[in-house]
């Protein structure tokens, strides 16, 4: 099964143009798959693929990880098929593990303004950090989006980007004032390294920011601010929707900023809304409070 686990990421590669970080994911899973059932796919069948999936339960892998490994196996299945290595696509008969959904981590704006002044002094490093945190939170990109930015990508002029996305897809995402602001002063220190880099943000030593990098950035602030909680890059993205969101922008301009391919991945944001509308409701109404004394 070695070689049409080779053919079908080198299918993803090219065809579907997925990235690297999701190529690796599909191949450990495949690998996992293959090593379990120790068989070629055209006498793999639905017993296999559902022994695979309770071995993974087994192990305590957790029921987000279990379906992410059935999801590929589907994948490549399909693949399978339509290619003709196999007759019949066995894993159409198992079904995923049920996962709870989990509602996105995301910051108060008095936090969000907190970590936003946490970069401070002069120098390559602060100016960097500052234009990094201030786009990620106007923008609601991805960390691999930012570190994928080249300096021709970005026209301060126009208070504009080009993003390239998931699938090498790109859009035209604003940028807003405080960004603009923060990115002008980086540039000058960015000059000052005399990089032959076209990307935008570097590190100390003049080669493009990893995304590794940047999160590094993020937990040291978020740490400095004394917020709480696994804080990343991702936390920004989501406190980007959410506050446009409880600021009464329309779901389908939030989709387009972030680049979702499907309106129910944004959708998510409507159900955390409604938990914070709750958690509103509950501290300020009268009659939410379960703890206010009885009227004599």
């Amino acid at each position: 099964m070695k070689k049409q686990i080779e053919k079908f990421i080198r299918h993803l590669e090219v065809e579907r143009a997925v990235s690297a970080h999701t190529l690796r994911a599909y191949k450990k899973d495949l690998e996992e798959f293959s090593g379990y059932v120790e068989s070629e796919a055209d006498t793999i069948d639905v017993i296999d693929i559902r022994g695979f999936i309770a071995n993974q339960i087994h192990k305590g892998l957790n029921k987000t990880t279990v379906s992410r490994r059935l999801s590929s196996i589907r994948s490549f299945f399909r693949f399978l098929y339509r290619e003709g290595y196999v007759r019949t696509n066995p894993s159409k008969l198992v079904s995923s593990p049920k996962v709870s959904k989990l509602l996105p981590k995301f910051l108060s704006v008095d936090d969000v303004f907190c970590l936003m002044e946490k970069p401070h002094g002069s120098g390559f490093a602060p100016a960097r950090d500052k234009a990094i945190l201030e786009l990620l939170y106007s923008s609601g990109i991805r960390v691999s989006e930012l570190t994928g930015l080249d300096v021709d990508d970005v026209n301060l002029n126009e208070s504009i980007m080009k993003i390239r996305g998931k699938g090498k897809k790109e859009r035209i995402v604003p940028i807003g004032s405080k960004a603009v602001n923060a990115l002008r002063l980086y540039h000058p220190e960015r000059k000052r390294k005399k990089s032959k880099e076209k990307a935008l943000f570097l590190n100390r030593f003049g080669n493009r920011l990893t995304d590794r990098g940047v999160r590094r950035i993020v937990v040291k602030y978020s740490r400095e601010s004394s917020i709480h909680g696994d804080i990343g890059p991702h936390t920004l993205r989501h406190s980007f929707a959410s506050h446009l969101l409880q600021g009464g922008a329309d779901l389908r301009v939030i989709q387009e900023l972030l680049g979702h391919a499907s309106l129910s991945t944004t959708q998510k944001y409507t159900h955390l809304d409604v938990t914070h509308l709750v958690d509103v409701y509950d501290k300020a109404h009268p009659l939410a409070n379960k703890k206010q004394s009885k009227r004599s």
